[in-house]
């Protein structure tokens, strides 16, 4: 049972959506005054106006009654999908809405039309007139209206650009979609309907893609090397933004960035040969937390009805009696992140929004330091076993510190060595004080990062594999004392996460597809990675990237190798062309 206050929040949390998407309509109208406002005129006959808003109102009317259906059918809003099944297959519509309530759906259309043409005859007159005014004022005011237009199309001047996860604010799905606006979400549908109704990398025959794929996946046995004390520990995911592995001695020969780091490394179960599956992290937590990989040019957070379907690590575990919780110092918003967590049985969310006082803040909010303070403190209270997961913020541009930099900040270099300082030193006191609390001989700390960083070597192209090359590290005293200090290295990919944890806490992964054990004796070692205009392959033995839009190789370990050459491409361009054509399914 949702309680009323909760249900009425829905209202307050789709404000933002519903601006936005008045003041898109408000446009035109708005263009118009603008001109008769700076051309002098006394008055104007905007009769016209009435007839724009009739027309809005019996189009958004019809959406609206058929978004209730559709909603019913589908658990869906109204989008592009929706539309072009109506176009292609009316037959098919007609008999799919079968089951609506006809009458009733009548009614509300008529009771919608009859109400909105009443507030038009009431509210809009037909005549607008101008008070005379200096010509500077009138400028003046017309240079406010338009910012200010923006101001609510874009959602507000904060970092982040208004998306539906603005609007999303419940455990409840059902509340969270009655909170984003109908017509907002489907001008956004309309808008990216191309890339979920086209795949734009068909290289190879269906069958022969499906084939490849198996095989790489195909293992002789399912096993696992258990490396836990238990198949039931806490569990602590920190995502460490842009901790690319150049950052560390250990795996990218820098001392003095990560000291700490490099010592858990040497104490953990260290995947040394692990690859990020995009360059960004919206990318870096979907491969993370949903084992997805990505998609070339296109994200899947830019359609949280595609992303809500994807498996999560948070709900396999909350099924299993975990308490989860996500923590982030930022918007949590921004680029969808709030739509994932908040559809993935994570119970408890914390962002920026969540912090008080007086403590310094960065650009994009909270510094790491509070962030992992304010888990700590949580965890403390949190009914066992937990599952919880950190996305650091600090070692993000533009760089900046509470403090003082630790390698100065005379340049980007400089900056981000210094950001990532703070962070290492941030995790070993957070280690530090977690050791004191009582859940911590039996919590399993994963440590990796969002992405790779072309920083601070300077030396990888966003087609090379170093720059997607990042720490993968399970760390804690649950870890039996045998593979403490142990180093994997076997090429991995973020999205085995999900599987080669499930594995050893006993719970099925078979949702998981793109994720493989990385602790089964018998699994093939490789990754897959993408950027806008490419993707790469890497197993043991070569790594080649190809260019989607040059249609060429940009990098090759071994180009005397012709036949392996060809090898990892077609796998290359069979994992792309399999990913996308899930992504178009969902």
């Amino acid at each position: 049972m949702v309680p009323l206050s909760e249900t009425m929040a829905t209202f307050y949390h789709a404000l933002l959506l519903d601006l936005s998407m008045t003041a898109y309509l408000a446009v035109i109208p708005l263009l118009g005054y603008i001109i008769w406002l700076l051309s002098g005129w006394k008055s104007v006959n905007i009769k016209w106006i009435s007839i724009y808003n009739l027309v809005l109102l019996v189009l958004f009317s019809i959406i609206s009654v058929v978004n209730f259906n559709i909603y019913r059918e589908w658990g869906t809003k109204v989008n592009a999908k929706a539309i072009g099944f109506a176009f292609s297959s009316p037959g098919e519509a007609m008999a799919s809405g079968a089951s609506s309530p006809i009458a009733l759906s009548l009614l509300v259309l008529l009771v919608l039309i009859v109400a909105g043409f009443f507030l038009q005859k009431r509210l809009i007159p037909k005549q607008l007139s101008f008070e005379k005014s200096a010509l500077g004022w009138r400028i003046t005011i017309a240079v406010l209206l338009l910012p200010l237009t923006f101001m609510f199309i874009r959602g507000g001047f904060k970092g982040s650009p208004i998306t539906q996860s603005m609007a999303y604010f419940s455990k409840h799905q059902l509340l969270n979609h009655a909170a984003v606006n109908t017509e907002w979400n489907l001008l956004r549908s309309l808008l990216s309907e191309k890339m979920t109704n086209h795949n734009p990398y068909v290289y190879l025959d269906p069958k022969k893609a499906e084939q490849l794929i198996q095989e790489l996946y195909a293992v002789e046995k399912d096993s696992t090397t258990r490396i836990l004390t238990t198949d039931r520990p806490n569990v602590v995911m920190v995502i460490i933004e842009s901790f690319t592995a150049d950052l560390t001695q250990t795996l990218g020969n820098e001392t003095g960035i990560t000291p700490h780091f490099d010592s858990l490394m040497n104490k953990g179960v260290l995947f040394s040969q692990a690859y990020a599956s995009g360059s960004r992290t919206d990318k870096g937590i979907i491969a993370s937390l949903a084992g997805f990989p990505t998609l070339g040019a296109g994200s899947i957070v830019k359609f949280p009805e595609k992303m809500q379907k994807l498996p999560a690590i948070s709900q396999s575990l909350a099924k299993n009696g975990y308490h989860t919780s996500f923590y982030y110092g930022g918007e949590s918003e921004f680029d969808n992140y709030k739509a994932f967590i908040l559809s993935h049985d994570y119970q408890k969310l914390i962002d920026k929004n969540n912090f008080t006082g007086n403590t310094p803040k960065s650009f994009w909010g909270q510094y790491d330091e509070a962030v992992f303070d304010k888990q700590l403190q949580d965890l403390n209270t949190e009914k066992q076993p937990f599952y919880s997961t950190l996305l650091t913020l600090t070692n993000h541009e533009p760089y900046t510190l509470p403090g003082k930099h630790k390698f100065g900040n005379t340049n980007n270099v400089a900056q981000f060595k210094s950001t990532a300082y703070y962070t290492d030193s941030v995790i070993n006191a957070y280690l530090n004080n977690a050791k004191k609390q009582a859940w911590y001989p039996n919590t399993l700390f994963i440590f990796v990062a969002d992405h790779g960083h072309v920083l601070p070597k300077e030396i990888h192209d966003i087609s090379t594999p170093g720059r997607y090359h990042i720490p993968l590290l399970f760390f804690g005293e649950v870890i039996k004392p045998e593979f403490r200090g142990r180093k994997f290295s076997n090429i991995a990919s973020q999205v085995d996460i999900a599987t080669t944890l499930l594995a050893q806490l006993n719970i099925p992964a078979k949702d998981f597809n793109w994720s493989k054990n990385l602790l089964n004796p018998y699994t093939k070692s490789f990754a897959y990675f993408s950027w806008d205009n490419g993707m790469g392959f890497i197993d043991n033995e070569q790594c080649v990237t190809f260019d989607n839009v040059g249609k060429m190789t940009l990098y090759n370990s071994n180009d005397k190798d012709k036949e392996g050459t060809e090898k990892r491409l077609d796998l290359a361009k069979a994992y792309l062309q399999q990913v996308y054509q899930q992504f178009i399914a969902l």
